[in-house]
C-alpha cells in the first residue's frame, strides 16, 4: 500500500537524483528549505512528490494522490511534468477553480556541451542595474503569464528581483541604459540550472540579441555544472527558434495551468 508521508531532504534528494532535470526546481527549494512537501510512499521509497508553494509542482507516478494537498494550497499554478499533472489535476479539477490558462506540452530543453562564443557584454546583475530591471522583469513576466506584477503586488515583486541579484542569479547585457539580453535562474542545483524570463527589449527583437546572448550565459553556467535547461510555450516559435539555433535538445514537455 501506498501512504502519504512528510519527506525528509534525503529522500527528496534521492528521488529527485533520479530525474535532475524534470525535478530541478524540486531539489532547489528543497535544499533552500522553501515551501512544503508531501511524498507518496510505497515499501519504504518515493514514489511521487509534490511541493506546495505559490505553485504546486508534483512529480512521479501516483501524483492523483495530492489531490486534498494542492486543493489546500490554492496556489496561483498548477506545473510540472505533463503527465503529472495531468493525473493530478483529473482528480482535483473539481476542487478548483477552472484555469484561466491551460499550457499542455510546454517542450523542456537540455544543453550540456558550451555552444559557440556570443561576443556580448553578459555580466551578473547588480544593485545598480535593480531600477533597471524590475520594469524588464515584469514585462517579462506580463508577456509569460498575462499578469502586470506591478499591478498585483509591486513591493513583492520589487523585493524578489532584488533577491535574484543578491544569489547571483540575474544576467543581463545592457548597453546605454538598454537591455538587449537578461534572463534568470528560477532553480539551481549541483546537476542542473534552469532558466526563466529570457528577454530582449521589444525594440531590439530579431537582431540575434537572444541568440548570442543565451549563448554567452549557457557557456558561463556549463563551467559550474553539467546541464542548462528550461521549458518554453509550445506556441513561442521565436524563443524556440533561439534554443535549438545554440543546440539544447527537447527532452520532455511540462503542463502548466494558471489560475
Amino acid at each position: 500500500m501506498a501512504s502519504l508521508n512528510e519527506p525528509k531532504l534525503d529522500e527528496i534528494l534521492a528521488f529527485c537524483a533520479q530525474e535532475p532535470v524534470e525535478r530541478v526546481f524540486l531539489e532547489d527549494v528543497a535544499r533552500r528549505g522553501l515551501g512544503r512537501f508531501t511524498g507518496l510512499e510505497r515499501r519504504g521509497k518515493l514514489q511521487a512528490l509534490c511541493h506546495v508553494g505559490s505553485n504546486v509542482v508534483p512529480s512521479g507516478n501516483g501524483c492523483a494522490a495530492f489531490a486534498e494537498v494542492a486543493a489546500a494550497g490554492r496556489a496561483r499554478m498548477v506545473i510540472g511534468e505533463e503527465r503529472a499533472v495531468t493525473e493530478l489535476w483529473e482528480e482535483v479539477r473539481d476542487r478548483l477553480p477552472a484555469p484561466r490558462e491551460d499550457r499542455p506540452g510546454q517542450p523542456v530543453y537540455v544543453l550540456d556541451r558550451s555552444p559557440e562564443p556570443g561576443e556580448t557584454g553578459l555580466r551578473p546583475a547588480t544593485e545598480d542595474d535593480l531600477e533597471l530591471l524590475i520594469p524588464a522583469c515584469a514585462a517579462a513576466h506580463l508577456e509569460e503569464i498575462g499578469i502586470d506584477p506591478l499591478e498585483r503586488d509591486p513591493e513583492s515583486f520589487r523585493w524578489r528581483t532584488r533577491m535574484q541579484i543578491e544569489d547571483g542569479r540575474s544576467w543581463l547585457w545592457r548597453e546605454n541604459g538598454t537591455i538587449l539580453f537578461k534572463a534568470e535562474a528560477s532553480a539551481w542545483t549541483p546537476a542542473a540550472v534552469q532558466l526563466q524570463q529570457v528577454w530582449v527589449d521589444p525594440d531590439l527583437r530579431n537582431r540575434k540579441f537572444a541568440q548570442r546572448g543565451m549563448r554567452d550565459l549557457c557557456r558561463l553556467l556549463l563551467d559550474r555544472v553539467p546541464v542548462v535547461c528550461l521549458f518554453v510555450r509550445a506556441e513561442n516559435a521565436p524563443a524556440i527558434r533561439v534554443y535549438e539555433a545554440i543546440g539544447m535538445d527537447q527532452v520532455g514537455a511540462y503542463r502548466s495551468l494558471i489560475f
